[in-house]
């Protein structure tokens, strides 16, 4: 049997930017991807703390360092520029594996959406 666990989660970070005029996707700075274990093209859920919204689409890399969180295409109308949102990426494994399975989980800086 397998089931879906966290995988990665990007705990409380502040969205930067709304893009509605994007193809799609949320842009999240390069240092918080790989912090949290998340690669391009992952398919993320995204928790908006403000309003309670939930989305599902896909990471792409934003300028390292940067601080970015950029929803883009229709999910920008689901955020507001300072909401806070979370970021969690699910994987499917064997129910026994799961069991032992750490997530990579991170608490970046809510102000400046920067690794501590």
């Amino acid at each position: 049997m397998h089931i879906e666990v966290c995988k990665s989660k990007i705990h409380k970070v502040t969205v930067t930017e709304a893009n509605l005029q994007y193809v799609g996707s949320i842009t999240i700075d390069e240092d918080l991807m790989d912090a949290a274990n998340l690669i391009e093209n992952e398919k993320v859920q995204v928790v908006n703390i403000n309003n309670g919204e939930r989305l599902e689409t896909y990471v792409i890399k934003g300028d390292r360092g940067s601080g970015t969180i950029c929803l883009n295409g229709p999910a920008a109308r689901k955020v507001a520029v300072g909401d806070v949102v979370i970021i969690i990426s699910y994987a499917s494994m064997d129910f026994e594996e799961a069991k032992s399975f750490k997530p990579s989980i991170i608490f970046p800086d809510i102000e400046t959406n920067r690794l501590i």
